[in-house]
């Protein structure tokens, strides 16, 4: 009889990702059974993407994928799952093979999985967000705005470089030239989401009202004054962000009326 307690069998898939052959450990504990124990859905990932063209199966590239990731129990697991819903959304529909929101059925899947086997509600949780996430970078090489870079970072939000980890490994191919083109806009994302957050920084560091709409408003003239009402207007989103027009305008003019 299996005695097996679920924290039992958090550790014992958390031994076999962090193992420093982690492509061994995987294979080992695939071929001994014990995967099975522990996470029978991955089983299923012994399919060809694409039976009409031979494409590699789902469970060698997922192996592959583990053993790319750094050191890393959240993306480790994370890479185990990726692909977990693939089986259950492949379709032949849309021509040729797609596996459409396998992402989102994944979380749902990984979130399942995990928690049977007694992992810590907030492990379950981020894994479960970069599987379901782990799709967001398709179409990047399409062209992406600063509003969808913007979004992307915000919703990865603190497993932001944990995604793009995952999403690195997750470039199997043996096309060297192909590789390289997504690595290269993988850190095209990563500069662009920086160079953002700088400038959002650098805005977040202006008055909500630049020195010329202070001068129209009250009417005065470039001076001492100028710089007093913006380094106290600076303060004020410091301290409460950014006001209605409306109020921001009542507050400057009490503040000049007091300064005056």
């Amino acid at each position: 009889m299996d005695t097996e307690t679920p924290s039992d069998g958090a550790e014992a898939l958390s031994a076999i990702v962090m193992a420093d052959d982690v492509a061994a450990a995987l294979w080992s504990a695939i071929d001994s059974g014990r995967i099975e124990q522990l996470v029978p859905e991955l089983l299923a990932l012994r399919m060809e993407q694409d039976p009409i063209h031979r494409h590699k199966d789902v469970l060698s590239h997922t192996v592959a994928v583990v053993a790319k990731t750094p050191s890393d129990e959240l993306v480790r697991l994370a890479a185990l799952f990726h692909d977990i819903a693939k089986p259950q959304t492949r379709s032949y529909e849309h021509g040729g093979v797609t596996f459409r929101h396998h992402e989102v059925v994944g979380g749902r899947v990984t979130k399942k999985r995990m928690t049977a086997l007694g992992y810590s509600e907030d492990k379950v949780s981020d894994v479960a967000e970069l599987v379901r996430m782990s799709g967001r970078f398709k179409g990047y090489a399409d062209g992406w705005s600063d509003t969808a870079v913007r979004r992307y970072a915000r919703d990865a939000g603190p497993l932001l470089g944990r995604l793009n980890a995952l999403i690195r490994s997750d470039c199997t191919t043996r096309n060297k030239a192909k590789w390289q083109k997504i690595q290269e806009w993988i850190d095209d994302l990563e500069r662009r989401i920086a160079e953002l957050a700088e400038e959002d920084r650098k805005a977040a560091e202006r008055p909500q009202i630049d020195g010329g709409a202070v001068m129209a408003h009250l009417g005065i003239e470039p001076g001492r004054e100028v710089g007093q009402i913006m380094k106290w207007l600076l303060e004020l989103k410091r301290s409460e962000g950014v006001l209605d027009h409306e109020d921001l305008l009542a507050r400057l003019d009490a503040f000049y009326a007091d300064l005056s």
